[in-house]
């Protein structure tokens, strides 16, 4: 029986495959920024409206579609697909070139949303061949805090029915098309924000005895930091803080009153995350201590790091060597990159994986959140057949 059904979901992925390349052409000539996706909203709604799949909206631009297979109440299984675009200018001349000034599907979330469209379409096509209950959740607002993944939790998205695992695909521009990757256990970093404000008496920089030198406080707590991570950080665990604004100060005798840091802390493992975020508090209130300044510290707490669940990506990085071949299915390296996905990880069981994008001799080389990204079209057929494949197959 799954040789069956693998095959007519290999069937179908590639008789639908122009269908949906029409389909992300569209959604990316139209992006839409995080938790404004009205239209593309909409657009999903109309296709599940079409092959009859009923569905609810959730987190006001989120759709979560239903498939029941036969005797639906035995596994429940989530498909995620996150829907929204960046704010970057497109470069690509290409047809479907973004529509809308300043917006861009430049991270491939309209890959994502076109693969899991055609999961949709296959496995309400095999309903009858396969067991159990498929969700379909397309979510709003992967790029930006709070994570759109946070507000469908909190809108109930993994209730009524409560999936007991939960699978999605993300572009990897590093992989050639026609590839897949897959990692258990950690995957993807935290991310948060760091906003540092140091205030103080400025004044002549001939006189800084008079003043508090808040270049100076500033320039010692970058370094500070990084000695934080450092030298307490467990060197077996990735985690990286990157200082990438310092904004102080307009002529050159002059010593500002104010200078503002920004950066991002990245880490793998939540209990470090946290001890970090408290040993630069205690930092920063020592240092404000030994020189007067006044420092304004926040921390915005971002996504927390994805971490797949083994016994399910095991098992989807099996049936996905049986799916397109033992030779077309990697290993995903680490990354500190952070992704929203980590909310359900924590809360079900998970695997996110990758698709591979790349094309060198057709020039898709770029890599995601740049002006020139864009996929190789034929990792589309790859993607939304794998997504069906999982959805009727895996087991958690």
């Amino acid at each position: 029986m799954n040789n069956i059904l693998k095959e007519k979901i290999q069937q179908l992925a590639s008789q639908h495959k122009d269908e949906f390349i029409q389909v992300r052409r569209h959604l990316h000539a139209h992006p839409e920024l995080s938790y404004e996706e009205f239209e593309t909203s909409r657009f999903v709604q109309s296709k599940l409206s079409e092959w009859n799949i009923p569905f609810e909206v959730k987190a006001t631009t989120g759709v979560v579609g239903i498939i029941e297979g036969k005797n639906p109440s035995s596994r429940i299984i989530a498909l995620r697909a996150d829907m929204d675009a960046l704010p970057i200018s497109e470069e690509n001349n290409v047809d479907y070139k973004s529509q809308n000034a300043g917006v861009m599907h430049a991270c491939g979330h309209d890959v994502h949303t076109t693969c899991l469209l055609g999961a949709a379409k296959i496995l309400q096509e095999t309903k009858n061949n396969w067991l159990g209950t498929i969700k379909l959740v397309f979510q709003p607002g992967e790029e930006r805090n709070p994570g759109g993944a946070s507000l469908m939790i909190k809108d109930g998205v993994l209730e009524n029915p409560a999936p007991q695992g939960i699978i999605g695909l993300h572009v990897h521009p590093g992989l050639d098309c026609g590839k897949l990757s897959f990692r258990s256990g950690k995957v993807m970093a935290s991310a948060d924000e760091i906003f540092i404000t140091i205030k103080g008496e400025g004044g002549h920089a001939a006189a800084p005895q008079l003043t508090v030198d808040t270049i100076l406080v500033a320039s010692q707590l970058v370094v500070d930091l990084q000695q934080i991570i450092s030298r307490n950080r467990n060197p077996f665990s990735p985690s990286v803080l990157s200082i990438c604004a310092f904004n102080g100060g307009y002529t050159t005798n002059v010593i500002p009153s104010e200078v503002r840091l920004k950066g991002t802390f990245r880490a793998m493992d939540e209990t470090w995350r946290y001890k970090a975020h408290e040993l630069i508090r205690k930092h920063i209130e020592g240092l404000k201590t030994s020189t007067s300044a006044e420092i304004d510290l926040l921390i915005d707490v971002g996504y927390p790091s994805v971490d797949n669940d083994e016994t399910l990506t095991n098992t989807a990085q099996h049936l996905a060597k049986e799916f397109i071949g033992e030779e077309n299915v990697f290993e995903t390296e680490l990354r500190m990159g952070a992704e929203d996905f980590g909310y359900y990880t924590q809360k079900i069981a998970g695997c996110f994986f990758r698709l591979g994008v790349r094309n060198e001799s057709a020039g898709i080389i770029h890599n995601v959140h740049t002006p020139k990204f864009n996929a190789d079209e034929n990792a589309i057929e790859v993607g939304m057949g794998t997504m069906a494949w999982l959805g009727a197959s895996v087991e958690v």
